[in-house]
Order: C-alpha cells, then structure tokens, then sequence
C-alpha cells in the first residue's frame, strides 16, 4: 500500500520541522479560475508548510501554459500522470462538480491523499462512494467546506462557546446566492442544470450551511420551501435565454442540537438590500454578522455583538490571533484566498501531528444528506428529521 504521504514527510524525526507537502493541483488553468485565484495564492502564504509541485489541465497544451504562468514544475495533460508522481503528496481537486468523482477516484487509487472541492460528489450516492474508497484504502479524503477555516467565523464559534449571548434562543440568515440571479455569463452556463450537481443549494447554501453548524451546531429537524422564479436566464452579453431548473428560493427552518430555532432564506442574484445577514439572538446578547454575499466560505463578513440590557452593537474585530496560523496572511485578508490558507493551515496540521480539523470525506456525505433532507422536505412538504 503506496503512502499517503512523501516518505520524506514521513519519516521527518519529531524533533524536525516536518517537509513541505508537495501539492499537485487538478484544474489550474492559465486563465486561474477557483484554483488559481484561492488555492495558488492560500499556498504560497504557507511555503514552509506545502510546495505546489504539479497541475494537470485539460490538455498538455493548456497545462504548460498554467505551468508556465504559475511557475509549477511539472505540468501534465492529465489527472492519470500527475497522480504517478512521488513528488506529490496531496492532489487537490477544483474542477467542476461532475468530474470530481472520476478524478479524486484516480487519486486515492494511486495511494494519495485528496483535498477535493466542495460538493465533493455530483449527488450523495458519489461522496459515499469515494468515502468509502477511501476508507478502504486507508486514506485520507478532505473536502473544501472552509467556511469554518475562515477567521471570523472562528471567532465567532468562540463568541458564542464562551458564552458571549448566554443561551442561544434562535439564529436566523438572509443571504443571496449571487450567481443564481437574472443574467449568467458563459463561464457559469452550467450552474442552471441540476443535473450538473452546482446549484445554490448544493454551493452557496452547503457552504453557509456548514459554518452555521460549526458555529451552533447541526440541524436535528427542518422543513424547507424551494422555488424556481426565474425558469429563464438571461446571458448577460449576447441576451441569449437559458432554461433554468434549480431552486433560486430556498427557505429553511428548523431545530438545531441545542434546541434553538434556526431559519435560513437564500435568494438567487444580488439584493438590492440585504446580501448577507446572520444573526444569533441569546439570553444574555445578540451577534450579528454581514457581507456582501451569500458565500460565507469566502470569509468576507464583519461582526457586530451586544450584550446587557439596552446596549447597542458594536463591531467586534477579529483578534490577530486567529492569523496566527498562517504566517504571511496581509496580502490574503479581504481576499477569497484567506478561507482557503487557514483551511491549509489546518491540513497541514492533520497531516503532520494527527489532528482532525479540516472536514474530511465522511464530513462531506453528512452534508449532502443533509441537502438531500432539505430536498424531500420542499418535494412532499413533511418536516425531515436529521440523522446525526
């Protein structure tokens, strides 16, 4: 059985700082996309800890071009020769939903560990199919759900953990999907097809979702309403219609472990006015958090919290100690690469001293059948229960 890790990671003696994991990149173009907008800049803020040896393309062609841009090594035209090398310890999947399982199935079969992009399968029936692989292959699979790797929703766990509203009562979330909206560019086209497994449920709403539940805990009951009000989209250049038939509505209200109340409203396209508000309402304070998006993995939000009788809130600035981890984070915050670097940190964490932060592949399956939940709630209108 091939090691997960480098033989140099290891058999790094405890008492030396442990070598860098040699990353490969499944999808880096040379146009940057997810991969290289986060992950290539969220690694390059951690060059003690990874080293981004190889990307594999669509083409060879395509593939020497991101090398090139880039300054990876190694560029292939295919997961199957990136995958062979022993230079690579970790092989990251960004590619789009539908390719996921083939390529992260490529991976483990190699004997490597996988961080694959959230969702991690095209429906649950294949994230339980590749946890199970893994498992039997005695590997390690993580997923990108790094919502909860973000700074301010770390800080925010915190909060409430440490009592700052008392009891949670109840928590409620407005959000907007963005892309879910009027109009669509090309690059997007795919989003609109349910069959394609990207949809603002499975996105925006699995992502949100997943940091509220690192937050206040998960969802033991829910009922849902979905909706579908724009069957058409507009491309926002040649005005060509599109039909649409993912949920651009989805309200969702519920029980959480704790007993509080929780709802959930995601709208499709942009506000006018509220684009993200989560708010925690307590015994003894409130928290309140906003963006710009519905997005909360991309940590771009700002807190506010009160507590006592008629106070007003105030906004509570992250301390510098939840950057701590990550040793050159001034160019990343603000950025979409700043989620991304501390849930690398954290990774790297799990690989080298045994820790279980970043959530892993069995994590991913009890999302997507948490989604799946949601789905038969809006289909027969029956309030769901939540298997743990």
């Amino acid at each position: 059985m091939p090691s997960s890790l480098s033989p140099t990671l290891a058999s790094t003696p405890a008492s030396a700082s442990p070598a860098p994991v040699g990353v490969g990149i499944v999808g880096l173009s040379v146009n940057g996309g997810w991969a290289g907008t986060a992950h290539v800049p969220a690694l390059a803020a951690l060059p003690d800890a990874y080293e981004l040896r190889a990307l594999s393309a669509s083409s060879a062609e395509s593939a020497r071009a991101a090398g090139e841009k880039f300054g990876v090594p190694l560029a292939f035209g295919s997961v199957e020769e990136l995958v062979q090398r022993d230079e690579v310890d970790l092989v990251v999947v960004t590619v789009k939903v539908p390719h996921h399982r083939e390529l992260v199935m490529s991976a483990l079969a190699a004997g490597k560990t996988v961080l694959s992009e959230w969702p991690l399968g095209n429906g649950t029936a294949e994230a339980e199919e590749m946890a199970t692989f893994a498992q039997s292959r005695k590997l390690r699979g993580f997923v990108g759900l790094q919502a909860r790797s973000a700074p301010p929703v770390r800080y925010l766990r915190d909060l409430v953990a440490d009592g700052y509203v008392g009891e949670v009562l109840s928590t409620s979330v407005v959000a907007s999907g963005v892309t879910w909206g009027a109009t669509y560019g090309s690059r997007n086209a795919y989003v609109f097809d349910r069959t394609n497994g990207a949809t603002m449920l499975s996105v925006p709403f699995g992502h949100t979702i997943d940091g509220l539940a690192s937050v206040l805990g998960e969802f033991t009951e829910l009922s849902a309403t979905t909706a579908t009000r724009r069957p058409e989209v507009r491309h926002e250049e040649t005005g060509e219609l599109l039909p649409k038939n993912v949920e651009d509505q989805i309200a969702v209200s519920g029980v959480l472990e704790s007993g509080a109340v929780a709802s959930v409203h995601f709208r499709g396209g942009v506000a006018r006015s509220t684009n993200f508000l989560w708010e925690i309402n307590g015994t003894e304070g409130d928290l309140r958090v906003t963006g710009n998006s519905g997005h909360l993995q991309f940590g771009q939000v700002t807190l506010h919290g009160a507590r006592g009788k008629n106070a007003e809130l105030t906004e509570l600035p992250v301390p510098a100690r939840y950057d701590a981890n990550v040793p050159a984070p001034a160019g990343l915050r603000g950025t979409m690469a700043h989620s991304v670097a501390h849930a690398y940190a954290q990774l790297r964490a799990d690989l080298t001293e045994g820790t279980r932060t970043v959530p892993d592949f069995a994590h991913a399956v009890r999302r997507h059948r948490l989604l799946d939940r949601v789905q038969q709630a809006a289909a027969t209108g029956e309030r769901q229960r939540v298997s743990p």
